[in-house]
């Protein structure tokens, strides 16, 4: 290559970023100073490094500053598409201009495989790079969520946290306390379940991504945990389909609970909606969304007393039942529905009759009365929590 072609690649890379900004889409979006500076001293790296290879050089040097301009560019957030429009393009445009000023006997015999080659060097080296330095900004988000989530959970101050990491803390959350069941693969005997696991919680936060906008605080587990939903991300409305998608993606029938609560508030909501989870899970109610207001009554009878004692004490004569406690469980959490419970249990709905039928007549509690009914769920409750009373103390 002669010596105008290597003083005039300054003057080539301006016209190659110019072009870049007029008529490749993704350049176009660029700020001009990213433009002028980093794209700019890249265009005119890779038409170095294309001469380097035309004149058998080793272009070593010029792979690493592309690799630490690939990486600078995933921290910036310029996506990846458009870094390798720009390279691909470069070097397109690039070899046209320098094959056009080369002498006649300079030329390549195959321009083409050469600029396979080109490209086989450089496109793998700014992917790496732009990928681990991705996954590793990726990484520091999720800890600094993470570490904020706790802080929120614990009462911490979180002011700097939040500005430090620039994640905006709302005024009001819905915490959600999540149940996430095991999936059907992780009993699999030939799968690797911890793989199972971990993909389908992958899942299930990309989805609660995707639904809240990026805006979701959470602290999840393969089997559940905390997540924080501001509430003007998401209406309280919309939060039973909320659970419904991230059912869906994890591919398990999650159960929740929810408490609206201020930021100052979220410690004590949170394990608010622990315990209203704790009650569903005990229970052995349907997967969704439990509210509040869907379980108060529950969630006062299991606050400690005589009066727990005393209502946990009414199923005492079942104890020697087992299937008549099991059936009264299933009834109550089918929403009373004969046909359901007997599904459940597979068995005939006549037995189900039967069962209840004898429930009453073991406990005195007729669950086919208002006033029945009423009393054995409550009992139902009291025994579920008697034996553990005194965890709940606060």
């Amino acid at each position: 290559m002669n010596g105008r072609a290597r003083h005039d690649v300054r003057n080539l890379s301006r016209q190659l970023v110019g072009h870049f900004a007029t008529h490749v889409a993704p350049c176009a979006t660029l700020p001009g100073d990213a433009l002028r500076g980093d794209i700019t001293a890249v265009t005119r790296i890779c038409l170095e490094l294309t001469i380097d290879v035309l004149e058998g050089r080793q272009p070593d040097d010029k792979v690493e500053f592309l690799q630490q301009a690939a990486a600078g560019w995933a921290r910036e957030g310029i996506p990846i598409d458009t870094v390798h429009h720009a390279v691909h393009e470069g070097f397109k445009l690039a070899f046209d201009l320098l094959l056009t000023q080369a002498e006649p006997d300079e030329r390549p015999a195959d321009p083409a495989q050469l600029l396979l080659r080109v490209l086989d060097t450089i496109t793998p080296a700014v992917a790496l790079a732009y990928v681990r330095e991705h996954q590793a900004a990726v990484s520091e988000h999720h800890t600094a969520v993470h570490t904020l989530v706790s802080a929120l959970l614990s009462g911490h101050p979180t002011s700097t946290m939040a500005r430090e990491s620039g994640i905006e803390i709302a005024a009001e959350y819905a915490v959600l306390a999540m149940s996430v069941p095991r999936h059907r693969d992780e009993a699999h005997p030939g799968v690797d379940t911890k793989v199972v696991a971990r993909r389908k919680l992958r899942r299930l936060q990309t989805e609660l991504s995707r639904c809240c906008g990026g805006r979701a605080l959470s602290l999840l587990s393969v089997d559940g945990g905390t997540v924080l939903v501001p509430i003007d991300a998401i209406a309280d409305a919309e939060l039973d389909r909320l659970i419904a998608r991230l059912s869906e993606a994890a591919q398990v029938p999650v159960t929740a609970t929810v408490v609206t609560a201020v930021t100052t508030e979220i410690p004590d909501c949170a394990d608010r909606a622990h315990e209203l989870l704790d009650t569903v899970l005990r229970l052995g109610s349907p997967p969704g969304l439990y509210r509040f207001a869907d379980l108060a009554m529950e969630y006062q009878l299991t606050r400690p007393g005589p009066g727990l004692d005393r209502l946990g004490a009414l199923l005492d004569p079942l104890d020697d039942h087992p299937d008549l406690l099991e059936t009264l469980r299933s009834h109550l959490a089918t929403g009373l529905s004969r046909q359901r419970t007997a599904r459940q249990l597979q068995v005939h709905t006549n037995t189900v009759d039967y069962r209840l039928k004898r429930v009453g007549q073991l406990t005195g509690l007729d669950p086919t009365q208002p006033s029945g009914l009423w009393y054995l769920r409550a009992a139902l409750v009291a025994r579920t929590y008697r034996k553990s009373a005194p965890a709940l103390e606060s």
